[in-house]
């Protein structure tokens, strides 16, 4: 009997094994979208360099801002960490958010968005879940924040839920801001592209803010952009938070903002990624 007769009565089997089996149920958008998320933490595991950022550089700003600046702004280093550490948390947690589109730009040149297009899942599951991820590394970065200035001396007067209540709210923050980025990550042609306009965007916004001095020392014009900066409300309300004098007023500003970022930038990275190849 030949090879190929063989394979008829296998084929055949196979077959009708497809035709009675019942078919799978489709994943669920919930179930994708954290199957993604997981995608995300396995290549911090594969390649830890990755968390360099967020690990390096919290430490880095916070122990130079407080001892370079610390003597000239407040006249004394202990003084200026309780002012600047708030400060310190909302820049090096914004920051990471630039590499949210640098990841989804890598994906994009490399041509792994194809192979997602191409599964029977919910479309949006891989930004969303992206999102997830990433939200990992705002924490990391946050809690490396806070550990390094309460090694140098900071006092929460708000006590340990005062200062989870401003990481939560930098990391919401942050996750309504990553949608911007990634939208860029999906117009820009490479990932240094991505990576240089976010900085560059950021950058202004974190240094004309009140993160690093009071806003009554500045020229008036200056003073007057930095009291509607959006980054400036952000670190107001995480500096009452983690002091224990914030009002909801002051935490739902930069809740609303944040809100309202992911209501334009949301549908607009959704559409892009369905559209552009």
């Amino acid at each position: 009997m030949s090879t190929t007769s063989q394979q008829v009565p296998e084929q055949a089997a196979v077959r009708t094994a497809l035709a009675t089996s019942p078919r799978p149920p489709q994943p669920g958008a919930l179930s994708t979208a954290l199957t993604f998320g997981w995608r995300g933490m396995l290549k911090i595991k594969h390649v830890p360099e990755q968390l360099l950022d967020v690990v390096v550089t919290p430490v880095l700003f916070t122990v130079m801002f407080t001892y370079i600046y610390g003597g000239a702004i407040s006249g004394s280093t202990g003084e200026y960490l309780q002012f600047i550490l708030p400060g310190t948390l909302v820049m090096s947690v914004l920051f990471t958010t630039v590499y949210s589109g640098v990841a989804l730009n890598t994906d994009l040149t490399k041509g792994v968005v194809d192979r997602f297009r191409s599964l029977p899942i919910w479309r949006a599951a891989p930004l969303v879940g992206a999102a997830v991820g990433d939200s990992a590394r705002y924490l990391f970065a946050g809690t490396m924040v806070i550990l390094v200035g309460l090694v140098l001396g900071y006092s929460a007067e708000g006590g340990p839920l005062g200062v989870l209540a401003a990481l939560a709210l930098v990391v919401l923050f942050s996750l309504g801001l990553a949608w911007v980025f990634t939208t860029i990550g999906l117009i820009m042609r490479a990932p240094n592209a991505v990576l240089n306009t976010g900085f560059m965007a950021l950058f202004p916004l974190l240094f004309l803010s009140n993160a690093f001095v009071p806003p009554d020392t500045l020229p008036r014009g200056l003073k007057a952009f930095v009291d509607v900066n959006p980054v400036s409300q952000l670190v107001t309300a995480a500096r009452e938070l983690m002091n224990g004098t914030a009002s909801m007023g002051e935490v739902a500003i930069p809740l609303a903002i944040a809100a309202g970022i992911t209501a334009v930038f949301l549908p607009l990275t959704v559409r892009l990624y369905r559209t552009r190849g």
